[in-house]
């Protein structure tokens, strides 16, 4: 496999520049990610990093909101921006030839956002709804409440979105303090994949950003605490939502690759032992899957299922066996076979898209502070042994280590602590 053409740059101001080209594709996706994200914010300042996402798209001291958008769609352009708990990233897709105009509009509107008092008012109204949203998404929420008390009285359990009073709260004095402290070049990564020269990128760059402050405000984030608690709430629902978690190795963690094959194996796939336990074999849930989140200095593995409100206690019971077995029973090699194979090639199949790798080297930067090619991450999925998995699901998996939120219409339902009892 021919090594892909990384370049890393940093311009004078601190900014970093990483790019990688695709001769064989016609597009470029372009990226400014942000090494800040909720968890960087005070805390009556909830849910401010996301607002700030979305007032630079309500139009610059140039560009209104309308003109941003035809701009992109007049080229066919695609742009979009998310904000997560550690960075935030805007970022646009287009044809080759259109590189310089795409660079022109990411450069305006994180770095010249209008802020105006009317947008600000009315675009509360739009971020109150989205709150609303995941309050009528169970899935979502039983995620949100599990996350907020297992990572009690930390930044990294506070959702992304903020609460309802905190936005209510948000000032334009306050937003525009945020923005000059936050958007400065030692936070910033512009990323950029496809058919594309460094040299190219580089120049378009330094016109468009080379005068970015370097002023950055140090971090200070404590490491989270976690206590793993029984939360139920009531809500009436058609289905009950279970999410059962325990601690998990942060972003840089040498275990890492070992805690990747273990999730494969237990819930990440469909020949995953919960797939085929909880819903092929009793038909408990027709959604089931185990998830990995990973951040600086922590990091959470979670079970997640919908099942009927009376299965609730024999779903719970399945996913209890499970995680015993990982940690009692050496498991065949064909399964760990199975599910290297799947890490790989989801692996492979996901970076074959400009904006998928764009992704990928943004975050490597921020997380790793150097790229780790292809062929190095996948020997490192490949080195992982039986002994390993097992090692790792013991060090995770200890007793007392599950916690557990159960979101539906169980009025009076009661989990004693010794049901999720891994011992």
């Amino acid at each position: 496999m021919t090594q892909p053409h990384i370049v890393r740059d940093v311009l004078p101001n601190g900014l970093r520049l990483l790019t990688e080209r695709m001769p064989s594709v016609r597009s470029v996706s372009i990226g400014v990610w942000l090494a800040r994200g909720s968890r960087h914010e005070p805390q009556e300042q909830s849910g401010i990093a996301h607002f700030v996402e979305h007032m630079l798209f309500k139009g610059t001291s140039t560009r209104s909101a309308e003109d941003i958008a035809q701009t992109i769609d007049s080229i066919g352009g695609q742009m979009d921006a998310f904000t997560a708990k550690e960075y935030a990233s805007y970022y646009i897709k287009v044809l080759d030839e259109h590189l310089p105009l795409a660079v022109d509009v990411l450069a305006d509107i994180v770095r010249r956002p209008a802020f105006t008092a009317e947008d600000i008012e009315r675009e509360k109204k739009v971020v109150l709804e989205e709150i609303k949203m995941v309050e009528d998404t169970p899935d979502d929420l039983v995620h949100e409440l599990f996350t907020e008390n297992f990572w009690v009285d930390h930044p990294l359990g506070r959702p992304i979105l903020g609460s309802p009073e905190t936005v209510d709260a948000l000032t334009q004095d306050g937003l525009r303090r945020y923005f000059n402290g936050v958007y400065s070049a030692p936070n910033m990564i512009i990323a950029a994949v496809g058919n594309i020269e460094h040299e190219q990128v580089r120049t378009l760059v330094e016109n468009f950003f080379g005068t970015v402050s370097n002023q950055s405000e140090d971090l200070s984030s404590a490491r989270p605490r976690v206590e793993p608690r029984i939360i139920i709430r009531n809500k009436e629902l058609e289905q009950s939502h279970v999410c059962l978690g325990t601690s998990s190795y942060q972003q840089d963690h040498e275990d890492r690759y070992s805690s990747y094959v273990l999730n494969t194996v237990l819930g990440g796939s469909m020949s995953s032992r919960l797939f085929q336990n909880v819903r092929e074999k009793r038909g408990l849930a027709y959604a089931v899957f185990s998830g990995l989140s990973a951040y600086r200095d922590a990091g959470s593995m979670t079970i997640y299922a919908g099942c009927a409100n009376d299965a609730i206690g024999e779903l719970i019971d399945v996913v209890v066996v499970e995680l015993r077995r990982l940690k009692d029973e050496p498991f065949p090699e064909s399964e760990l076979r199975r599910a290297k194979d799947h890490l790989k090639g989801s692996l492979m199949l996901n970076l074959e898209s400009t904006s998928s790798r764009m992704s990928h080297l943004a975050r490597q930067e921020i997380y790793f502070d150097r790229q780790f090619g292809l062929d190095e991450t996948l020997e490192g999925v490949e080195r992982v042994t039986q002994e390993d998995v097992q090692r790792v699901a013991r060090d995770l998996l200890k007793d007392g280590a599950l916690a557990a939120t159960v979101l539906g219409a169980v009025n009076g339902l009661k989990i004693p602590p010794e049901r999720l009892s891994l011992g």
